[in-house]
């Protein structure tokens, strides 16, 4: 991914309420503000971003940092998935939606966990995408035993047709998030 791509940024009084490649995330926050009280809220802003500086941006930003609507339920899963970086970015890998589905206790409800992620309005910053396909976790595993340890670009040489899933910007975009990611 070119790093230089540009990410929509859209602030509510300072906070961060989503990260979007088009409009389409300024535009859901303008609706759901709409239905607000105008008091409730003083400023909202979008600004445009490269992707290294929303890598940055999302280093250091915390949970009280982010103005998300959703449901409660979406919101648990959204934070989840955020603390798999936070608070202080660490050596990360990539969690299946089974694990994270059954680390929030809703084993079977893997598919409204992969919903809610599909959901997430404010992509990179809750990073669902390394949140992929169990199958391809375990795929994943097999390659690491029959090549050793790897860096992505390696990985991404010698099995570049597993299935990371779904992802709002297209898969191509999911892979290159992760591959940026994961060698951070």
């Amino acid at each position: 991914m070119n790093k230089d791509k540009q990410w929509i940024i859209t602030r509510v009084d300072g906070l961060v309420a989503s990260v979007s490649m088009d409009w389409s995330g300024a535009e859901r926050v303008f609706a759901q503000l709409s239905r607000l009280s105008p008091a409730r809220y003083s400023s909202a802003e979008s600004v445009k971003i490269s992707t290294s500086e929303l890598f940055d941006l999302a280093a250091k930003l915390t949970w009280d940092d982010l103005l998300l609507f959703g449901t409660p339920f979406q919101k648990e899963v959204w934070k989840a998935v955020f603390d798999i970086t936070h608070p202080a970015p660490q050596a990360v890998g990539l969690l299946s939606y089974t694990e994270l589905a059954e680390s929030l206790g809703k084993g079977p409800g893997v598919r409204a966990v992969a919903h809610a992620l599909a959901l997430n309005p404010v992509p990179v910053i809750i990073p669902c995408h390394l949140v992929i396909p169990k199958e391809s976790v375990a795929r994943l595993q097999e390659v690491v035993e029959e090549n050793g340890l790897f860096r992505w670009e390696t990985l991404y040489m010698v099995d570049r047709y597993i299935d990371y899933g779904e992802y709002a910007f297209g898969t191509a975009v999911k892979r290159e998030l992760i591959q940026l990611h994961l060698n951070r």
